[in-house]
């Protein structure tokens, strides 16, 4: 029997870093530097807080003992990954379609 904890364990860091870290420096980045609607940064509000539980459930979910354990912080770290692009990256486009 294989041990399938060791890919999720590659591909959920890997989705929290680049699902999860990289849009909200992103982001960020747009609202600071005045190239988006203001509006934009209330997105932060709740993305922001959803990245950073990601980024502890994955880092638990990597160094934990318990493989049934381990595989559930991992589904739900990129679970939250997903609500964070969604929130983030959904908000700022309908934003600024919202804007013009």
């Amino acid at each position: 029997m294989t041990n399938a904890l060791g890919p999720l364990r590659l591909y959920a860091g890997l989705a929290v870093v680049f699902f999860g870290l990289v849009p909200a420096v992103m982001v960020s980045l747009l609202v600071a530097g005045g190239n988006t609607p203001s509006a934009v940064g209330y997105t932060l509000i709740g993305g922001i807080p959803l990245v950073l539980a990601a980024v502890v459930l994955a880092v638990r979910g990597m160094t934990g003992a318990d493989q049934e354990m381990a595989a559930r912080r991992l589904y739900l770290s990129m679970a939250l990954v997903a609500g964070a692009d969604v929130l983030m990256l959904g908000g700022n486009a309908l934003i600024r379609m919202g804007s013009n």
